[in-house]
């Protein structure tokens, strides 16, 4: 098999940027070269740093604005000199496929491939894709999906992959190395409180607010988010043991290990891992997502008994520290939860991915 080179643009959020750089390994272990697009966002920098084998390029990133707005002639503007851009990159790099993972910064590198008349594929993660990939998808040789209800939005070819996790999450720790990363007890029934990239504010207060009310052999890590940990530690100070409040976490495989239970967001990338982990999980939509594409991955859990589903508006501090409290005390209720998560996870999604932009070749 000859070397293909692949470009995939993946920067912007880590619902992007991980599954690509998952993608990435994949291909240069079968010996492939890959070159990675990222944004000028922190959480690019932060995530690139870790993997100093793989080869990285920033690119700037454009955010499309309402289609009537009056910014909509400076987005063309950009989206223009974006392409531009990215044909040159392409041919420098004698690029011969190009994989979009999501968004709006996938659309420009996309569209430059499919006109210089390479190989051009786009990935979506979620149950209800995006207004953008649907866009990307129309310059796409084929569309590679995460979750089955999302190949009906789509007019290309789809295959379904699943999401590609970042190589680490296949490789969790034992629940006592993890226990002591975190400065808790491996022995005790343990939550874990993430609320991904975007829109935690409200999840993070009710937990804040539940967490006195739980019972005290029931322990807690609860990752907020680097924006709102201030405000909740000043807002609501916690005063019981075994709660441990930080705002970034770069050992999720870690924080995996030890959990019994998950309480997040519903977005695709953090659905994949803790369906890798065979974690059961409450499920609060972030209620501003596009489309409501959080409530319809959510659904895809609920509905096969791997999560509880439960829109924020509907929870209190109360209702919730009675859920928490009934399934973290019911062995057999997680026990089936977490089967039902594991049947949902695809180990092979990257490989899935590669061997589909290989093959096209």
């Amino acid at each position: 098999m000859s070397r293909k080179k692949v470009i995939i643009a993946c920067g912007g959020t880590g619902g992007h940027l991980f599954p690509g750089i998952a993608v990435a390994e994949a291909l240069l272990a079968q010996g492939h070269e890959p070159l990675l697009l990222i944004s000028q966002k922190k959480i690019d920098s932060q995530a690139s740093a870790k993997y100093p084998h793989l080869n990285f390029k920033v690119v700037p990133a454009i955010a499309k604005p309402a289609t009537l707005s009056l910014k909509m002639l400076p987005f063309l503007w950009a989206l223009f000199q974006s392409v531009r851009t990215s044909k040159k990159i392409i041919r420098e790099f004698g690029a011969d496929a190009v994989l979009g993972m999501g968004g709006f910064t996938s659309l420009p590198p996309v569209y430059a491939g499919h006109k210089l008349g390479k190989k051009t594929f786009v990935h979506d993660s979620n149950a209800r894709p995006g207004r953008s990939n649907i866009l990307t998808s129309r310059f796409c040789d084929k569309v590679f999906i995460g979750l089955q209800p999302a190949a009906d939005f789509f007019k290309k070819p789809t295959l379904l992959t699943g999401t590609p996790a970042r190589p680490e999450i296949h490789h969790l720790p034992s629940r006592t190395e993890a226990a002591e990363r975190f400065g808790l007890d491996p022995a005790k029934p343990t939550l874990l409180v993430t609320g991904g990239s975007q829109g935690a504010l409200g999840l993070n207060q009710l937990v804040a607010n539940a967490a006195p009310l739980l019972p005290e052999n029931i322990q807690i890590l609860h990752i907020a988010g680097p924006n709102d940990l201030p405000r909740i530690q000043a807002e609501h100070p916690v005063q019981r043991t075994g709660y441990q409040l930080i705002g970034f976490c770069d050992q999720m495989p870690s924080a995996y290990a030890l959990a019994d239970l998950v309480v997040t967001r519903s977005g695709a990338s953090t659905l994949t891992e803790i369906s890798l982990a065979g974690l059961p999980s409450i499920l609060v939509p972030y209620p501003h997502a596009a489309d409501d594409h959080q409530t319809a991955n959510a659904k895809v859990f609920s509905e096969v008994g791997a999560a509880k589903l439960i829109q924020q508006k509907d929870l209190t501090p109360e209702s919730l520290a009675k859920l928490l409290t009934e399934l973290l005390t019911n062995p057999a209720a997680l026990k089936l939860m977490s089967s039902a998560a594991k049947a949902l996870a695809v180990p092979d999604a990257a490989e899935k991915v590669t061997a589909s932009i290989i093959a096209a070749h």
